[in-house]
């Protein structure tokens, strides 16, 4: 789709079965019911049929991976530590590889790509385009390539990874704008933050499509 002269594409956020309270995942934010994702999927279908280029990311971790507090013996979910200097989040494992909770909740027809992120054990990776240890996804070279100058970014959480890819886009040169009621965040307090960090940042908050 092109708006202005300039081709507009769509990102969506790891709406993934570990995030959602309707498939009681291990990681779910609150607000991500049957209803919720039911309206995440008729938009973004709406949005393929009507010409924009429509691409996603999915949370794909080994069993292995930093992240999982199981993997740091004594330690619980939600502790921080740090590791190599870096801060880290203990999160309950979750988005395996390959298990039914993994998948993307919305037609993978629709999507022109799905973009992997959290596959290197070591690092975490909230970002859509590249993880905590520096190493860039696909996702760029992608847009690029689909002449995408302009994103509409939404999906699970608005205050992690959809503030993540967000950001990570706009310093990428692209123009973005946050559906927020496409989106559900961990907590009020720190989507709140969120969003007035993504304003800042340049980024285009919208409540509705």
């Amino acid at each position: 789709m092109v708006i202005a002269g300039e081709k507009t594409g769509v990102i969506v956020v790891d709406v993934q079965g570990d995030f959602t309270t309707w498939k009681e995942g291990s990681l779910a934010v609150e607000g991500t019911d049957s209803a919720f994702v039911r309206k995440v999927r008729q938009v973004t279908e709406t949005l393929g049929k009507e010409g924009y280029l429509v691409f996603g990311t999915q949370d794909w971790h080994p069993v292995n991976h930093v992240s999982f507090f199981t993997n740091h013996p004594g330690k619980k979910a939600f502790e921080v530590i740090k590791i190599d200097g870096r801060t880290q989040v203990l999160w309950p494992p979750h988005c395996i590889q390959g298990t039914e909770n993994a998948r993307v909740l919305v037609d993978n027809n629709i999507f022109m790509a799905i973009v992997q992120k959290g596959r290197d054990p070591r690092y975490d990776s909230y970002s859509g385009f590249q993880d905590d240890g520096g190493a860039k996804t696909e996702m760029d070279s992608i847009l690029k390539r689909n002449a995408i100058k302009n994103l509409f970014v939404y999906g699970i959480a608005t205050d992690v990874c959809v503030k993540a890819t967000a950001i990570d886009a706009a310093n990428a040169g692209y123009k973005v704008t946050v559906v927020e009621g496409l989106s559900k965040g961990v907590a009020p307090d720190t989507t709140e933050t969120a969003l007035k960090e993504m304003k800042d940042r340049g980024i285009t908050i919208l409540k509705e499509l």
